[in-house]
């Protein structure tokens, strides 16, 4: 049985009040809590995340990633190299060894570093935090070979991101080629003095720099990209009698290493600056400096400095320098301006902050044996380098893809440069560049000034750039733009861009919101289709009704594309000699019915040709104006004589005018004298000469300009014959037009008169005037026998000034004898005959020649593959040797052979040049189909 279970009153009444209490204790627990709740929320608990994404795979196309930034480097470089061969070594070494040391910022969490690296052995690398000194474990690192040149080091440990700083040294060792790219080897023959004081030439070497556009990566790994700016510490060390430059003031020393004596340059850190502007020489060569003030410096060879060569440029550098100043309103930055006369140098000159490299002739002047010619020609690159130290050094543009902001504005300045060296040449703008530009532009394979970054990424389509778009069509842009602005107000806002982005790096755009602010005009809307599009307009007038319209000038006829130009149309007419503006905004036709012409009075526009179009006119108004030229041709202004002439025959040469109208504009010649008119018919009549001088038009030719330049050739015969030149600088242009172009038409007083000066100068009783040399060598040439051919080679050899070579190398071009050009071909094969840098200009000459121009094609086809692979890299004159030796192609068999060698060209080292030459062949075979007949009928009528 149960126990009994039962409790007290008293005890239950106790447990109740417990209860109660302890339930209202949790009520109110709870009302507190949720008040607290409501006064202060709780926060929701971190979301759980992944662990970040580390890149490690090569970036997607050939730009640079951006998960770090150089900001400096310590770079030491080492060339092995001997200045001549000592007596107690019988190698010479062509090596160099260094190392780098790249301080970098990184951006982002990163296991891997991407930088340019190319023909380099890279031996060691390592990768440390600055701050620390810790050092990052490295797990590998390749160089890629393909057009990326990416070096890539991939990393064990992480680096972090948010701006930390990490020290990168590589160690690597490269060779000093003979290949014009890099750091590179020249050699030259020099004097040394020998134990007993006399003068032997000895072979002689330096090792020097070109690193445009991308060859920064040859000499020590680097982020070889131009908005990737960084100081650089640059130390050099050289064998003893040697100097070393470097784009600052370098301080030297002599050290010891492995008992052997070396000199040790350390160099001031450079601004901030992109790699391609960084430059290294070393040579035992001499220099000419500045007597007082800032110190300006020209370096060559040491005879050329005794010989006082270098004295005319070292006098106007400090004036364009000056000049330059005062126009910028911005000093120029560095402590010293260097300038050296390199033996073998791939491009005319080179920018590089500081210290200017230039090819001999483009800087050295010798008063005996130069012309005038070569004079300008020193001053003009001169004037166009110091530009740059503003456009491209202290202001970059960010990718090549608009390197016309540097090369168009230093071509476009050095017109005002060179005033300051007292030379006044702005009226050549529209020969040397305008019609030179509007060649290529009329293509469809031309490009646009500014083209997309994407489109612009290999070595290929980056050196394709450096052609005349972009030199001289930048610099004929800018022109317009200043006439339509005002000049004042573009130098303005010059000035504002350049101090607002100095030592930065920009697009186009950023230039005009500079301008725009000193113009009430709007800028961005009239340069926009000029820049962003490619090809200009033919601006047609009708002048009977005023009908004004565009459309884009094609070589061979398509429909272009239909993008319409704003158009600054200046004008004047027989009766209005005040020119009046207009400009055209719309595509297709428009009324324009502010002008009202008499039944005689004449139109015409484009005045002094600023704008960068062409003018077409009615048939009547073009026969007006022939009228006009042949009854009074000062009546028509100097430029735009020249400019009719140059737009006429172009317009007949797309179809749109008939031949013979262009043909008549010449007659006028006869009794004209001016520079300008003259070189633009013989630049249109020299394609007369390349069409047909091989048929039976080319007699009917001949003996047409004959005729024409008699009384011009007459008209400076004194100054000929007795060897003088006239005072105006234009005259001494026209001058040599004169005796050249009646020279090789058969003049026979020309004739006479070059072979009776050429036999002086063989048996030393008469030297030709310098201006006159090339054209009298050449006539000399072309009508003498092969010992003429002989001398003129030993003279060229024993030549020791550049320019004077030059003119020698090409008259011996001119020869008529195959085999004599088969074997200068051959020459240009060695470098010891003729220099790397000579190569594809003395090809050209030859097939300028008619008789030398299918040699020159079959051997450029014959030898393409190592002319691309041994000279490519380091001569941007690839286009132009395709474009010159291709000049007379119009037939479909050429044609045929053309697109054959674009196939064969594997590195595409001239690809846009192929297509330009091809577009332009089947013009010319169109063209020579249609007019031929009618062409060989005017001259023979004329006649």
């Amino acid at each position: 049985m149960a126990k009994s279970t039962g409790m007290s009153k008293a005890l239950a009444i106790g447990i109740g009040v417990i209860t109660v209490c302890s339930i209202g204790s949790l009520v109110l627990m709870a009302v507190m809590f949720y008040t607290q709740i409501r006064e202060h929320p709780p926060t929701s608990p971190p979301t759980p995340t992944k662990p970040p994404v580390i890149p490690t795979n090569p970036p997607s196309n050939l730009r640079l990633p951006d998960n770090v930034i150089p900001e400096s480097y310590i770079v030491f470089l080492q060339p092995h190299l001997y200045p001549s061969i000592p007596n107690n070594y019988t190698e010479q070494s062509f090596a160099f060894t260094g190392n780098s040391t790249v301080r970098l910022k990184c951006m982002q969490v990163s296991k891997s570093i991407y930088l340019h690296a190319h023909n380099l052995n890279v031996t060691a690398v390592e990768v440390r935090e600055a701050g620390s000194n810790e050092k990052l474990s490295v797990s590998g690192y390749k160089l890629h070979h393909n057009e990326s040149d990416f070096l890539e080091i991939q990393l064990k440990d992480v680096m972090s991101g948010n701006g930390t700083y990490y020290d990168l040294f590589t160690q690597f060792e490269g060779e000093l080629l003979d290949d014009l790219a890099g750091f590179y080897v020249s050699r030259y023959t020099g004097k040394e003095i020998n134990d007993e004081d006399e003068d032997q030439d000895q072979e002689r070497f330096l090792a020097t720099s070109l690193l445009q556009p991308t060859d920064a990566r040859k000499v020590f790994p680097c982020f070889d990209e131009p908005a990737l700016k960084a100081v650089f510490n640059i130390t050099i060390i050289h064998r003893p009698g040697t100097e070393a430059l470097s784009n600052q003031v370098g301080v030297p020393d002599i050290i010891k290493i492995d008992g052997e004596d070396w000199i040790k340059t350390t160099f001031d850190p450079t601004l901030i600056m992109s790699t391609y502007l960084l430059a290294f020489t070393v040579s035992d060569f001499a220099a000419k400096s500045t007597p007082s003030g800032f110190r300006i410096q020209v370096h060559a060879r040491r005879e050329a400095i005794d010989a006082g060569h270098a004295d005319y440029a070292l006098d106007i550098t400090g004036k364009i320098l000056n000049h330059y100043e005062n126009l910028f309103g911005l000093k120029y930055p560095l402590k010293k301006l260097d300038q050296i006369a390199v033996p073998d140098f791939g491009v005319g000159a080179m920018e590089n902050w500081g210290l200017i490299s230039y090819q001999e002739s483009a800087l050295l002047y010798d008063e005996e044996t130069a012309s005038t010619f070569d004079q300008e020609w020193v001053a003009t690159l001169i004037a166009h380098e110091l530009a740059h130290q503003w456009f491209g050094n202290l202001v970059t543009m960010r990718w090549w893809n608009d390197v016309w902001l540097n090369e168009g504005f230093a071509t476009y300045m050095s017109y005002f440069g060179v005033e300051a060296a007292g030379w006044d040449l702005k009226d050549l703008i529209v020969l040397k560049e305008i019609q030179t530009a509007f060649q290529v532009d009329s293509l469809n394979s031309s490009h646009p000034l500014s083209m997309s970054e994407n489109d612009v990424q290999t070595f290929s389509e980056i050196i394709e750039l450096f052609d005349d778009i972009t030199y001289s069509k930048g610099a004929a842009v800018l022109r317009m733009l200043a006439a339509y602005i005002t000049e004042d107000a573009l130098m303005k806002g010059v000035k504002t861009y350049l101090s607002k982005f100095q030592y930065g790096n920009t697009v186009y755009k950023e230039l005009w919101e500079c301008l725009q602010a000193e113009t009430v005009q709007n800028v961005e809307e009239f340069m926009r289709t000029w820049i962003n599009h490619v090809g200009y307009p033919v601006v047609t007038i009708i002048t009977q009704t005023g009908e004004t319209s565009q459309e884009q000038f094609l070589l061979k006829q398509g429909e272009g594309h239909g993008v319409p130009w704003q158009v600054p149309i200046k004008y004047i007419t027989s009766k209005q000699v005040n020119p009046r503006d207009d400009l055209l905004r719309v595509n297709g036709p428009v009324r324009r019915p502010h002008f009202q012409l008499g039944k005689d009075e004449w139109l015409l526009a484009n005045i002094n040709c600023t704008g960068f179009y062409r003018v077409n006119y009615d048939e009547d108004n073009w026969k007006k104006l022939i009228l006009q030229l042949e009854r009074n041709h000062h009546a028509i202004p100097l430029i735009n004589r020249g400019q009719l002439i140059d737009d006429a025959f172009n317009l007949a040469r797309a179809h749109r005018l008939n031949v013979t109208i262009a043909l008549s504009l010449t007659k006028h010649l006869i009794n004209d004298t001016d520079y300008i008119p003259w070189e633009s018919a013989l630049k249109n009549l020299d394609h007369f000469i390349l069409m047909f001088d091989r048929s039976e038009v080319y007699g009917p030719i001949t003996k047409y300009l004959r005729n024409q330049v008699t009384p011009l050739y007459e008209y400076f015969e004194e100054y000929t014959m007795n060897g003088t030149i006239p005072e105006e600088h234009l005259d001494q242009y026209t001058q040599v037009d004169a005796v050249s172009v009646a020279c090789s038409n058969g003049l026979p007083e020309c004739i006479t008169m070059a072979r009776r000066l050429f036999n002086e100068y063989k048996n030393g009783t008469n030297l030709i005037d310098p201006n006159l040399r090339r054209a009298i060598y050449c006539s000399a040439v072309a009508s003498g026998d092969d010992n003429d051919w002989e001398f003129v080679w030993d003279e060229y050899q024993k030549a020791t000034v550049a320019a004077e070579k030059d003119k020698l190398r090409y008259a011996l071009s001119c020869t008529k004898e195959i085999w004599l050009l088969n074997r200068y071909l051959q020459y240009t094969l060695d470098p010891s005959k003729i220099r790397k840098m000579d190569m594809a200009s003395t090809i050209s000459y030859v097939a300028q020649n008619v008789a030398g121009q299918p040699l020159a094609w079959d051997f450029v086809r014959g030898q393409w593959s190592h002319i691309t692979q041994e000279y490519g890299a380091g001569l941007i004159s690839l286009g132009s040797l395709i474009d010159t030796v291709t000049k007379r192609f119009s037939t479909e068999v050429e044609l045929e052979e053309l697109k054959q060698l674009q196939k064969e060209d594997d590195q595409g080292l001239a690809a846009r040049a192929l297509e330009q030459v091809i577009e332009r062949t089947e013009a010319n075979i169109q063209w020579v189909k249609e007019n031929k007949q009618i062409v060989k009928d005017w001259f023979t009528a004329e006649l």
